[in-house]
């Protein structure tokens, strides 16, 4: 390959990158220069989660081909590098001697990627309009998948008190959950999706997801980085690179390639989701190192997508991009 097709590819894992994380810088600007305050972002986060990527995931799932879902390999391929990462982690910390109250911390860090919005949006950066439909699905399985696996995992490290009963609950009260359960009901039951769906959904990414991009950084706290220990970097070197690479080996050798891989790579390499810190923080865990973790991952994972898309890229492997 010439070294002016590699700029090109090169310029492509940008592309991907750039539009998604300078809406994080951006808002991490913001704060710091007091146009964002702490009460802006508290009310858009609730408002997003419960109205507004409900609604956009449910536009997405709405217009979903189900019938070959049975061939979905990537969901699959998702699950398992899932649960392959978390087992894989538990066991290097345990060798790595963390504190047990610790444990739990660094394998959650290690398997859960902000799926709903950091992930998201660098699927609708590489493949466009197809970028929701690609991912609704996973993002649903790997929701549902990572709330079950955190809370177990915190129980296990912390001595947290939640019963299955009411995580099950919480499950099936999740507004992202719900709102692309009900966009598969509408897809499989064979009545046409409303003429509003469909720009309402592109509407929202275009205007709701930025804004949401815009509330994570507004909501980092850089200073507490100083405070930060090496099983910090330890967890972000798991989210970031161990994790990703795992999860896209075990695709591979499943036969996923294209836009399926492209999509399964971008929701597992994303950083670590705002929520880890909100669980450890409940289950009385240590949150400054929780917080840490969620900060560095997100500073870190614009330089590892950006290189990982584009190897990625450079092998043919993630398909033609939106």
């Amino acid at each position: 390959m010439t070294s002016t097709n590699a700029l090109a590819l090169l310029y492509t894992a940008l592309s991907v990158s750039v539009p998604t994380f300078g809406w994080v810088l951006l808002g991490l600007a913001l704060r710091r220069v007091g146009l964002v305050s702490a009460a802006f972002v508290g009310t858009v986060s609730r408002l997003a989660f419960n109205y507004g990527l409900p609604l956009m995931l449910f536009a997405s799932a709405a217009q979903v081909d189900y019938a070959t879902l049975g061939s979905a390999r990537h969901l699959l391929a998702g699950a398992l590098g899932t649960v392959l990462t978390l087992a894989l982690a538990w066991g290097y910390s345990r060798w790595r001697g963390h504190p047990r109250a610790l444990q739990g911390i660094f394998v959650q860090a290690a398997f859960r990627s902000n799926l709903a919005i950091v992930g998201l949006g660098l699927a609708i950066s590489a493949y466009g309009e197809r970028g929701p439909l690609l991912a609704a699905l996973p993002v649903a399985l790997m929701t549902a998948l990572y709330n079950v696996l955190a809370v177990w995992v915190l129980n296990s490290t912390l001595s947290s008190t939640t019963s299955a009963t009411s995580l099950l609950l919480g499950i099936a009260r999740n507004p992202l959950i719900i709102g692309i359960g009900a966009g598969v009901a509408l897809s499989v039951s064979g009545l046409p999706v409303p003429a509003i769906v469909v720009p309402a959904g592109a509407a929202l990414s275009f205007f709701f997801l930025p804004l949401m991009l815009v509330c994570i950084g507004g909501s980092m706290q850089v200073s507490q980085l100083r405070r930060t220990g090496a099983i910090a970097w330890e967890a972000t070197a798991w989210r970031l690179c161990v994790g990703p690479l795992l999860t896209v080996l075990l695709a591979l050798s499943m036969g996923v390639r294209d836009e399926p891989l492209g999509v399964l790579f971008l929701l597992a390499a994303s950083p670590v989701a705002a929520a880890s810190f909100v669980m450890v923080v409940a289950a009385r865990g240590d949150g400054v190192l929780a917080a840490n973790i969620v900060v560095l991952t997100t500073l870190l994972s614009i330089v590892t997508v950006t290189l990982g898309f584009f190897l990625l890229s450079l092998f043919s492997l993630v398909g033609h991009l939106g």
